[in-house]
C-alpha cells in the first residue's frame, strides 16, 4: 500500500507501538469530544441495560455518527478511544462510546456476568445507537475484542438490518479468542499481567457488588487467563467449558460470506497480541478490505510517534474518499 504505515525506524517496535497505544499521554489536554458527552443507558434487551457517551457535533449537520467498541478490559475512557473519538470528532462526526458489559463504571447495571459470547444485547444496544444519527450514516469501529464484536454485528445485519449502517471497520480484531487467550498467557510479562490485572480487578468488583450471586476467590489465586476462564465460564455461564465458550464467537471459515455491509479490517504482522494468521482467510469475501500492515503492534500505528496515529487518518480517509459517512 502506498500509503500504508511506515512508521521511522526506531519506532517500528512492535511492543514499543502496542505499550504506547495505551499511555494517557497520549490524550492529555483538552478533549472536546468529552466534555461535550452525554452520558446515557441503552437498552440490551431483556431488561440488559449498556453504559454509553454520546458526543454530538455543534454542527447541525454532521457528517454522521461513528459508534466506538472498545476491547477486553478497555473501557470507554481507554487511551484509544478518547484519542480515535477525538480525532474523528473535530472532523465534524458526532461520536458514541459504547461500553460492554462490565467495563467502565457499569459493573452494577446488570447481575449476569460479561462473556464474549454476549452479541445479542451488544447488537441490540448497536441498533438502538443506530436512531441517534438521525438518519446520517452510521459507522461502527471496533477494537481488539471490541473488533471481533464488530464483525458479529456485521453478520447479523445481513438478516436484522441495522439503520443507517454503511461501513464496518475493525482495528487488531481478534477472530480466535482460543488462539488470542494462550497468545496473552505466553505473551512478555506486561501483557499477561496486563490483562491478568485487570480482569481480576473486574471479577472484585463484580463479587462486591453482587455478593450473593458471585464466588471469585479461587479463581483470583489462578496464574493465567486460561485458568481462570476454566473456573469461570462453567460456573457462570451457558458453556460446559472453555472450547464450547470460545467456538460460541471463533469467526472462521466461509462465515464472512453473506456479509451485506463493507467491512475494512486494520492489523499487523508484528501484532504480539493477536496472531494475524486467521485474517489472511477474510481475502476470499469481496465485501472485505483487509489491510496488514508489516508494524503497528496491538491496537498501535502510532505515527509521529507517540502522538500521532495512522489508523486514525485511514479511518477518515476511508469514510471520506468512500462517502461512508457523509
Amino acid at each position: 500500500m502506498e500509503d500504508g504505515f511506515k512508521p521511522k525506524p526506531w519506532a517500528r517496535n512492535s511492543h514499543l507501538q502496542t505499550i504506547f497505544a495505551s499511555l494517557g499521554i497520549r490524550v492529555a489536554g483538552k478533549n472536546p469530544m468529552v466534555d461535550c458527552s452525554e452520558e446515557m443507558i441503552i437498552d440490551g434487551g431483556n431488561g440488559v441495560r449498556l453504559l454509553g457517551y454520546h458526543s454530538v457535533h455543534p454542527q447541525e449537520n454532521g457528517r454522521g455518527l461513528i459508534l466506538l467498541i472498545h476491547g477486553w478490559e478497555g473501557s470507554s475512557d481507554s487511551t484509544y478511544i478518547l484519542s480515535t473519538g477525538r480525532y474523528l470528532y473535530k472532523k465534524g462526526y458526532d461520536i458514541f462510546r459504547l461500553n460492554l458489559r462490565d467495563h467502565g463504571n457499569s459493573h452494577h447495571l446488570n447481575e449476569g456476568l460479561f462473556h464474549g459470547a454476549l452479541i445479542d444485547e451488544t447488537f441490540n444496544a448497536i441498533r438502538n445507537i443506530a436512531h441517534l444519527s438521525g438518519g446520517r450514516p452510521y459507522c461502527i469501529v471496533g477494537f481488539s475484542l471490541g473488533g471481533n464484536f464488530a464483525l458479529r454485528a456485521a453478520l447479523k445485519h445481513s438478516t436484522s438490518k441495522i439503520a443507517n449502517l454503511k461501513r464496518v471497520i475493525c482495528i487488531s480484531p481478534s477472530l480466535d479468542p482460543h488462539k488470542a487467550t494462550i497468545s496473552i498467557d505466553e505473551s512478555p510479562f506486561v501483557y499477561h499481567y496486563y490483562f491478568l490485572k485487570k480482569w481480576k480487578r473486574s471479577l472484585m468488583k463484580k463479587q462486591e457488588i453482587f455478593p450473593d450471586k458471585y464466588n471469585f476467590d479461587d479463581a483470583l489465586g489462578l496464574k493465567t487467563c486460561m485458568e481462570i476462564t476454566d473456573v469461570v465460564i462453567p460456573r457462570y455461564t451457558q458453556f460446559c467449558d472453555h472450547r464450547e465458550y470460545f467456538d460460541s464467537y471463533t469467526l472462521s471459515g466461509d462465515i464472512f460470506k453473506d456479509l451485506s455491509v463493507p467491512v475494512t479490517v486494520i492489523a499487523s504482522e508484528d501484532d504480539p497480541v493477536i496472531p494475524v494468521d486467521d485474517l489472511y482467510s477474510m481475502r476470499k469475501n469481496s465485501s472485505i478490505q483487509l489491510l496488514i500492515q508489516r508494524y503497528g503492534g496491538h491496537c498501535g500505528f502510532l505515527d509521529p510517534f507517540p502522538f500521532g496515529c495512522w489508523y486514525e487518518r485511514k479511518i477518515y480517509d476511508i469514510l471520506e474518499s468512500e462517502k461512508a459517512v457523509g
